[in-house]
């Protein structure tokens, strides 16, 4: 590089840091330039550094980036009820500094000590925490018992507003159903959900509404239930757009198999190996050697209630006659990635779900960014039965488990519309500023 390029290029590199400055503030947010129109209530499990409290509810406090620019929610945090509070708890110091109010229970984080409601919206958060795990390897997160309660406030107020419930609604189904059912009794907004649906595809892939999937794959990783509930939803945002309307999404049986008994399934055919080889070669993670014996490789977290060498899977039959299958292939693959076959097309069509990593868990930041949308329009990007739905295949797949046989699912007969945009985030999160 001669004088003149080298000085050209630093021109040009110095031109995109100004800009970064002034529209991309990546080292501290600026100042809120308008006061929120929207009052909201956190109500979580436990507020720590890189919790998920942490990562929306941060969102909600520092702004977030969209489209190359620094924006604000038009929601602000009022107040918060974290129920565990240990020595990395957050919540009491953010309080401080961003001027809401810590709160003992979920009524006064609802009321704001008025003795009626007073928010305009509520968060529930119960993931993380000290909590402890059944005889199926669910761990006894409190989100029924929070959810109870801030019904209780509507109720005794006669006002009600949108709740966004993080995850699945509940580890026990009758409980997930039970919750969408008083929503829609008491007629308030009701969103619930993972953020894999709304996180990066790569690449974009959008099936249409109606399209004829003859089967399906999601291949995954992690902790069973905790993760198992990310593959489901990741999974159900791809198969529910097989309907066109209103259309039945019912699953009529899941079964649950684990170690070699996932490959023989493989080679009977109950699975495919070629949208698996399809579902992987989207995946950056997948790792050299053979599957079976990276699987079998693996050394699972202490922390894990579920251990054990080899992969799992659930084997799930909807009502409809689509197979669709998750395989949770720890020591193979990290990433999460989608193949199905699909009715006159020659090759099955592919996409891996982007995870931007921690500290910044952007895709955290993509459902966070949908949230506030419903907040602020009371609608749901998409509805709360897909959530209730698989968070049913999940406690079914664990009874599965505990039974070592295919279970049929009566309770899981779910009929919804999938949204016309599946609402995953397009782009690059770390796309180059525009002007």
């Amino acid at each position: 590089m001669n004088r003149r390029d080298f000085l050209a290029s630093s021109a040009a590199i110095s031109m995109v840091g100004s800009l970064h400055g002034e529209h991309q503030p990546l080292l501290s947010p600026p100042k809120r330039e308008k006061p929120p129109a929207r009052k909201i209530a956190v109500v979580a499990s436990v507020w720590h550094y890189l919790s998920h409290a942490y990562h929306i509810g941060g969102r909600f406090l520092h702004g977030y980036l969209k489209d190359g620019k620094h924006q604000y929610p038009d929601s602000q945090i009022v107040s918060a009820f974290v129920e565990q509070t240990k020595v990395n708890d957050l919540s009491e110091k953010l309080a401080k500094q961003h001027n809401f109010r810590s709160c003992k229970s979920v009524a006064d984080a609802l009321t704001l000590g008025t003795g009626k409601l007073a928010v305009d919206g509520v968060l529930l958060i119960g993931e993380h925490g000290d909590y402890p795990f059944n005889d199926k390897g669910q761990k006894l997160y409190p989100r029924y018992e929070m959810f109870q309660k801030i019904v209780e406030v509507f109720r005794a107020s006669n006002k009600v507003v949108p709740v966004f419930n993080d995850k699945h609604l509940s580890f026990d189904r009758k409980k997930g159903f039970e919750m969408v059912a008083t929503a829609k009794k008491m007629g308030f907004p009701f969103m619930a959900g993972s953020s894999l649906p709304v996180t990066w595809r790569r690449p974009e892939l959008e099936l249409p509404l109606g399209v004829k999937i003859k089967e399906a794959l999601f291949a995954s990783r992690g902790e069973l239930e905790t993760y198992g509930i990310h593959a489901l939803e990741a999974l159900q945002t791809m198969v529910e757009r097989r309907t066109e309307g209103e259309g039945q999404q019912g699953v009529k049986s899941v079964e649950y198999l684990e170690g070699d008994a996932v490959w023989k399934a493989g080679d009977a055919g109950r699975w495919s190996w070629k949208l698996l080889e399809h579902a992987l070669g989207r995946s950056q993670s997948r790792n050299a050697g053979d599957i079976r014996e990276n699987c079998n490789h693996y050394i699972f977290p202490s922390n894990w209630e579920i251990r054990g060498p080899g992969p799992k899977a659930f084997l799930i039959e909807y009502r409809d006659g689509l197979k669709a299958n998750v395989l949770q292939l720890d020591g193979h693959v990290s990433y999460d990635t989608f193949a199905a076959t699909i009715e006159g097309q020659k090759q099955p069509v592919s996409t891996l779900f982007w995870l931007p990593p921690p500290p910044g868990a952007a895709f955290l930041e993509a459902l966070a960014i949908h949230v506030e949308s419903f907040l602020a329009t009371g609608k749901a990007p998409y509805p709360v039965e897909r959530t209730a739905l698989t968070g049913g295949i999940l406690d079914w797949a664990l009874d599965s488990r505990v039974q070592k046989k295919k279970l049929e699912t009566p309770d899981l007969d779910v009929s919804y519309a999938a949204p016309k945009d599946s609402g995953f985030m397009r782009g690059d999160y770390a796309s180059p500023v525009r002007e």
